[in-house]
């Protein structure tokens, strides 16, 4: 059962994100050593959903490498992984924004390890605004990180895999886009570009034994709702028809049901987790407008 909000130190007041106790500890439906001795790199793997995956990955017996801009928060992750797991991983402070530093990740994966089993592209983040009033650089910002970025990753890895005669596993973290995203067309723009090219490259990569697919997630509780306003993020439980926000665990095990033996036919495909957000609900993740506020 989903965590919903304690009374505890955190956003806005509450602790809506699952602890590294929490994860260390929750359930899951998988078996342990599923992935002993398979390989994942997770960008953004030290907060939020991507924190989530490192966790299940490492108990399920994976070696996990984490990337990203902070180093703090990576090392963080690293010591409470081993700390409450008694699991090793491994990190990386890097941008994906910058194609250079993504081959440096991509060549020291490779490397040390022999290859890649699975890439996760988690990795992204964007700002509440109206269209109208986004900013070149804030509209720059967004697509560099969530389409460019994403895309740097995907490639690099396709061509070791090519290059290592390897096959490989993409998953890429987007959102469901068909409805569009009011006040988040910035990364609308950018999570459809990475849904298509996915698509595309799906069928492209497939003589390669390439996987390639996303995953959407909805309303989901973590850190990076701290960015948005409270007015906003009050009513975020109640965007979808069950009621109620999803958490960093629903979207990791979606990892995990990708990445194992249970994928293995699934190309090309995104996988929605939002308890139904894609058909009822919208986030306004800046706050409703007074045009829409209707009862």
């Amino acid at each position: 059962m989903n965590e919903m909000a304690q009374p505890a130190a955190g956003l806005h007041g509450f602790q809506w994100f699952l602890t590294d106790e929490d994860l260390a500890n929750r359930p899951s439906i998988y078996a342990p050593g599923l992935f002993a001795g398979k390989r994942f790199l997770i960008t953004g793997g030290g907060t939020g959903m991507g924190r989530a995956m490192t966790f299940l990955l490492a108990r399920l017996g994976a070696k996990v490498m984490i990337a990203g801009r902070r180093e703090e928060v990576l090392a963080d992750a690293q010591e409470a992984v081993k700390r409450l797991t008694g699991q090793h991983i491994e990190y990386m402070p890097m941008s994906i924004r910058d194609p250079d530093q993504v081959d440096m990740l991509l060549d020291r994966v490779f490397g040390e390890w022999g290859g890649l089993d699975t890439l996760v592209n988690n990795a992204g983040g964007q700002f509440p605004q109206n269209a109208v009033d986004f900013s070149r650089k804030g509209w720059n910002s967004v697509i560099d990180l969530n389409l460019n970025g994403t895309w740097w990753m995907m490639q690099g890895a396709a061509q070791r895999w090519r290059d290592h005669d390897q096959p490989g596993n993409v998953i890429s973290i987007v959102a469901h886009v068909e409805r569009g995203m009011p006040q988040a067309a910035h990364t609308c723009a950018a999570r459809a570009g990475v849904i298509y090219l996915s698509r595309t490259v799906a069928t492209e990569w497939a003589p390669l034994g390439i996987r390639v697919n996303c995953i959407a997630p909805g309303a989901i509780a973590s850190e990076g709702l701290s960015k948005y306003p409270e007015h906003a993020t009050a009513r975020f439980r109640n965007v979808n028809p069950q009621r109620r926000m999803g958490n960093g665990w629903d979207i990791a095990e979606g990892v995990a049901y990708l990445s194992a033996d249970s994928g293995n036919f699934i190309t090309g495909e995104v996988l929605t987790i939002d308890g139904g957000m894609q058909m009822w609900g919208t986030v306004w993740p800046a706050g409703v407008p007074e045009h829409f506020n209707v009862v």
